[in-house]
């Protein structure tokens, strides 16, 4: 009989992560994909991205819908609730032998709850990072205890979740399965990106992906509207922006974006939600990343585009050479911004390998999937370390 695998994913961004995963689930012969999508996935403000998810061949079995237009704590709050409520009713009638999820947000938080109560597996991938500019690093941790299989991202992480009492034997470094997308997509030339933007990208231009650091007491408008500042001394370069996802604070960058745009017509467009092939092919074309996404430090440096990392939101995170830290001040970002474009600082800093590997981890987690045992996989033990007085 096929082990049934439920993936869970509640936004374009993690979709995007995991769909080659997805793909060799569904077409393993000891394996059945189920798949259950909630979050900003089908909400018309993020871009009802669950069509993108049918339109790339795959069947959406549940949908659990979990927002409510209020971008507030109390709104996330609520979110989660109604997550949990959604997805243990899910779950309870697919009964799937293991859950899958990834990362760190509070769809995913929701998820690990619901199937953890139902006595359900649970496979983690991502675990051990550590984001302290958000509210993400709590979430991370806390899925962590919840789940039963760890796949981690590169092998500080390994020994990190194993830190937190996880069994060595059930946590796996695999690498981020979000670079299988640089090898397995056809990455589109600049005309052909341009035609599907309807915006001319010209010679030069910067990839914008910035979000609320939802542990930051600042407006996040505010360190959009210094990001955006910023990009005033670059006149040459066109701008690429690509959506928020649906954390606390997101409606007040949506506001500075909107500013901006009415003030310079022609110089940037905002799309949102480019999808993996039409952000792959942006970041590969970009003469720099600037925002503070995790594809800045996963995606950016295995595609040798230097990133320009702004604020806390990624602080802990593993960096390759090509990752420029800068406070959220214009100043800091168009120091950085000039430095990233440097040919003096590019020529060093992808001299090295890359921190989070290359592709291959979608395969990797897939097979272990197929033939971990998974009876009594819900009991577990915590491993104590010996320590040194």
């Amino acid at each position: 009989m096929k082990r049934l695998v439920c993936l869970i994913t509640g936004s374009r961004a993690d979709f995007g992560l995991v769909q080659w995963l997805a793909r060799g689930v569904a077409e393993d012969e000891r394996l059945a994909l189920r798949l259950l999508v909630t979050g900003s996935h089908l909400d018309s403000r993020f871009g009802l991205t669950w069509r993108e998810i049918e339109a790339g061949g795959f069947t959406i079995d549940d949908r659990v819908s979990i927002l409510d237009g209020e971008d507030s704590a109390l709104g996330i709050a609520n979110a989660v609730s109604r997550g949990i409520t959604g997805m243990t009713e899910a779950l309870a009638r697919s009964r799937p032998d293991i859950v899958v999820i990834l990362g760190d947000r509070f769809e995913m938080l929701a998820a690990a709850t619901a199937a953890l109560i139902l006595r359900i597996p649970v496979a983690h991938l991502h675990g051990g990072e550590t984001t302290e500019g958000a509210i993400d690093e709590a979430i991370r941790h806390s899925i962590t205890k919840m789940a039963h299989l760890h796949f981690t991202a590169a092998e500080a992480y390994r020994r990190r979740v194993i830190q937190m009492g996880e069994s060595p034997g059930r946590v796996f470094m695999v690498g981020a399965p979000g670079l299988d997308s640089i090898v397995h997509l056809p990455l589109l030339a600049k005309p052909a990106l341009e035609q599907l933007l309807g915006f001319e990208l010209g010679d030069q231009f910067f990839l914008v992906t910035y979000h609320p650091a939802t542990l930051n007491a600042d407006d996040p408008g505010r360190g959009m509207a210094e990001l955006l500042a910023a990009l005033e001394s670059f006149p040459e370069h066109k701008i690429l922006i690509t959506g928020t996802n649906a954390d606390l604070g997101y409606s007040r960058i949506g506001q500075a974006l909107r500013a901006y745009m009415d003030a310079h017509p022609g110089r940037a467009v905002s799309v949102a939600s480019l999808g993996q092939q039409r952000y792959l092919s942006a970041l590969r074309l970009a003469d720099c990343m600037i925002g503070n996404s995790s594809s800045g430090l996963v995606e950016a440096p295995a595609m040798k585009v230097p990133t320009v990392n702004v604020g806390t939101r990624q602080k802990g995170r593993l960096r390759a050479a090509s990752v420029l830290d800068c406070e959220e001040r214009r100043d800091a970002i168009r120091d950085a911004v000039v430095k990233a474009l440097s040919p003096a600082f590019r020529r060093p800093a992808f001299a090295e390998d890359p921190p989070y590997g290359g592709p291959g981890a979608s395969a990797r987690i897939k097979d272990i999937l197929a033939t971990f045992p998974l009876e009594g996989i819900t009991m577990k033990s915590f491993h104590d370390l010996s320590c040194v007085p």
